[in-house]
């Protein structure tokens, strides 16, 4: 509902007026307004700001005798750009943050995903799932992303399954950035583009896409401004971990038939596995636990992984796991109140 944004022009049209040409300007600046509400009408129908600006419309036409029909205000001039040679739009619209700002009048909001360990999927809804998922699931599948995890075994004859290998593909956005695919597999963490670059392309966007590499081999997180995304990809032990913060309406464009994603609908029930029944591997549970509580001293769901983890691959490794998914959950997520989760 963008009725922020008439509210805000109508603020700009009618702030400065003088003269005797006073009225028939205000009059002006309203019918744009009223113009603006009515393209805005199927979206805010149960908005209540949009319900109070079109009664406020109404009694302030009667009481300055404004006709319906007659000159709007012309749109309101776009403030100059920092740099002449590039006009505001080339500049913002590979810049999600600035252009939601600039269109909405307000910061867009974001949701965070992550995949990690067994796997564990913690879902852009706050929902946590332990999962079985042997073979490729798709983690996203939207108009701008897409993002599929490939599982194995993480131990011979377990039911649990580890992440072998992400793929993620930023897909052609003609304005910013060409289609960009990155792969990475355990043991090897590239810190590029399967193409070889390290950014969006020759596009004038092409910034805006870009993979940094924070520890080599091991944590490579990869910005993507232009749809207000950032993603990690660590390994830790023998498996990967994939994390996100995404813009929500990034997240949200998707669909019917795009409706299998781990990150938004978590894994299918029949996929499940409960971690009560972790504990018969190699390792004991009260070893796992000891490791696991010097990493995560909050017993959430994050310490409970870890101790499914390390109990069943026996592997001190996954301690990594869980405490790098956490560290990226206390980065990307919005609300900090969120950040653990109880079972």
């Amino acid at each position: 509902c963008k009725i922020l944004r008439c509210n805000s022009e109508y603020v700009a049209a009618t702030l400065n007026l003088r003269g005797p040409d006073r009225n028939a300007a205000f009059c002006s600046a309203l019918r744009s307004y009223s113009h603006c509400t009515r393209k805005t009408a199927r979206t805010c129908r149960g908005d209540l700001a949009y319900h109070s600006a079109v009664h406020g419309i109404e009694d302030l036409m009667i009481q300055n005798n404004c006709s319906k029909e007659g000159p709007v205000s012309p749109p309101r001039p776009r403030p100059p750009a920092p740099n002449h040679h590039q006009g505001l739009e080339s500049l913002d619209i590979c810049n999600y943050e600035k252009s939601f700002l600039y269109k909405h009048g307000q910061p867009p909001s974001y949701q965070h995903c992550a995949a990690f360990g067994d796997p564990h999927i913690r879902t852009f809804h706050d929902d946590f799932h332990t999962c079985r998922v042997e073979g490729s699931w798709p983690l996203l599948d939207n108009d701008y992303l897409f993002v599929q995890a490939t599982s194995s075994p993480v131990a011979k004859g377990s039911n649990a399954t580890v992440t072998s290998k992400l793929t993620i593909i930023f897909k052609n956005m003609k304005e910013c950035v060409d289609q960009k695919v990155y792969q990475a597999e355990i043991d090897n963490l590239p810190a590029a583009f399967e193409d070889g670059s390290v950014n969006g392309g020759e596009r004038p966007g092409g910034s805006s896409l870009a993979i940094r590499e924070h520890t080599p081999g091991r944590h490579v997180e990869i910005r993507a401004e232009y749809i207000g995304t950032t993603i990690a990809v660590r390994q830790a032990g023998r498996q990967l971990s994939f994390s996100i913060r995404a813009a929500e309406e990034v997240a949200r464009a998707f669909t019917e038939e795009q409706d299998l994603q781990l990150c938004v609908g978590g894994c299918p029930r029949s996929q499940r596995i409960s971690r009560s029944k972790c504990c018969q591997g190699r390792m004991a549970a009260e070893t796992a636990r000891a490791l696991c509580k010097e990493m995560l001293p909050v017993e959430d769901v994050y310490f409970q992984s870890c101790v499914f983890d390390v109990a069943t691959s026996g592997d001190a490794n996954f301690t990594m796991a869980a405490h790098g998914a956490l560290e990226d959950a206390r980065v990307f997520l919005p609300n900090a109140e969120k950040l653990h989760i109880f079972q």
